[in-house]
């Protein structure tokens, strides 16, 4: 079964709350209007009924009944819809004006001064049926007073008429400004969807615009903006790295395809054989390395690289690859030191492979006979571990891109090894990042430092 769209439902939800409105005013105001007619009848019969007791009060008998007629016809024939009959304490009908009425036994009986209705027909009467004590005599004289409210019958009937024929049109106008009212107002969202109906790769730098855009939408028209920022960074990035891969791998495919055609040109030794195939070898060593470089970035960035938890003695850790990288640095003459200490929760190899990238990046670019520090520092919640090394400042519009793959701060210059594919740093800040750390780069007075900030290891979930 179809959904009905969100502007008719809106539409329609305007519409039963603007007709359950009307309903709940229009049903207060009949029953409001009906208690005020019926609270002035009752005030005039009242008001009617205390004149008519004082005139009967001042009789001194049933005889003289006679004389008080003018003054009782002057008095309840005022009134056009008012009928008023005076009965003796023998039933006998003393006052009738404008005549007699056939009023029902029960209210004739009435002694309590109640008020009552009743409906004959197409007539409604509201009446009272009071006493009217009388000098020299026990027993009472009976007085009922009768309204013809007919016409206030008519009038209700005839406004409640109205009043449905005018709900039913209030309903279907509320309908259609409600429609108009819910499309105006879901204009921001059917620009979101034309714009992502139209989404593209070459149109990923279209935004939609504020300015128009309600108070109440715009938190998801900014939203939406920020993702097409982050769809379009990394379609961005996608495409150079991949524009990178291939440049990157040209160049060793390039090597084989040349010494393979060189060396089958002509016949040759053994020797020359084995030579171009060594040569080949460290060609696919490094194809093998760099795909598999991209491999791990590429699980990373999905968080599917899952790793060990446990304590690391990160001074342990520097220490031993210090080892490892002491004899190459003692062939340069550069001196590698580690101060401090600290220790984190995380995968010891993971660790073990972001420290070597740096110290690997530090001794490319030290110069010879200088020295490269390792300071670990452990502060609160946080444990520092910087690696600082002397050489080229680099400029500060290159420090925050040289974590991105392939990235070279000068393009001119090339990794003093070929086996360098330009993803170390990247890999590195993948790595810490998937140990809730962050890493920078700072560069100033000759003096390139790369920082790396981890949770301590009591402060780290498990």
């Amino acid at each position: 079964m179809n959904r009905l769209s969100l502007t008719t439902r809106m539409s329609l939800m305007f519409m039963l709350a603007v007709t359950a409105v009307l309903t709940v005013a229009g049903v207060s105001f009949n029953h409001l209007s009906q208690h005020h007619f019926k609270m002035l009848d009752q005030e005039a019969l009242n008001e009617k009924l205390h004149s008519t007791q004082r005139i009967l009060g001042e009789l001194k008998s049933t005889d003289q009944f006679g004389e008080l007629k003018p003054e009782l016809q002057a008095l309840l024939g005022a009134h056009r819809n008012l009928t008023a009959v005076i009965l003796g304490d023998d039933g006998r009908l003393l006052f009738a004006d404008p005549g007699p009425v056939n009023v029902p036994e029960e209210f004739l009986t009435t002694t309590n001064n109640n008020f009552w209705e009743w409906q004959n027909q197409e007539q409604m009467f509201r009446g009272l049926t009071a006493q009217a004590m009388v000098t020299g005599r026990d027993k009472p004289l009976t007085v009922i007073l009768v309204f013809d409210v007919t016409e206030h019958m008519f009038f209700f009937e005839t406004l409640q008429r109205w009043f449905w024929i005018g709900l039913v049109i209030s309903a279907l106008v509320s309908v259609g400004l409600g429609w108009l009212v819910a499309r105006s107002g879901m204009r921001p969202i059917r620009q979101v969807t034309m714009v992502a109906a139209s989404m593209s790769a070459k149109s990923l730098k279209e935004r939609i615009p504020l300015a128009s855009v309600p108070k109440e939408l715009q938190q998801m028209v900014s939203s939406f903006n920020a993702m097409l920022s982050r769809l379009d960074d990394a379609f961005v990035r996608l495409s150079n790295f991949s524009a990178d891969i291939a440049h990157e791998l040209r160049t060793p495919v390039s090597n084989l395809m040349i010494h393979t055609e060189v060396v089958l040109s002509r016949k040759r030794d053994i020797e020359d054989y084995e030579d171009n195939l060594y040569s080949n070898l460290d060609d696919l060593k490094r194809m093998s390395r760099m795909i598999d470089d991209m491999l791990f970035l590429a699980k990373s960035d999905n968080g599917l690289i899952p790793h060990e938890n446990k304590p690391i003695d990160l001074l342990e850790v520097v220490e031993k690859l210090l080892e490892y990288y002491r004899l190459l640095a003692d062939e340069r003459g550069i001196n590698l030191t580690v101060s401090g200490g600290g220790s984190v929760r995380g995968d010891v190899l993971m660790l073990h492979r972001a420290v070597s990238n740096l110290l690997s990046n530090a001794l490319r670019y030290t110069p010879e006979g200088r020295t490269i520090n390792v300071d670990i520092q452990q502060r609160n919640t946080s444990t520092f571990v910087v690696v600082e090394n002397p050489g080229e400042t680099i400029a500060p519009e290159h420090l925050e891109k040289l974590f991105d793959r392939f990235y070279r701060a000068d393009p001119a210059r090339r990794e003093g090894s070929p086996s360098n594919a330009g993803l170390g740093l990247s890999i590195t800040r993948s790595i810490v990042e998937a140990h809730e750390g962050k890493i920078w780069c700072t560069s100033s007075n000759r003096k390139t430092a790369f920082h790396m900030e981890f949770p301590n290891a009591g402060s780290k979930r498990a």
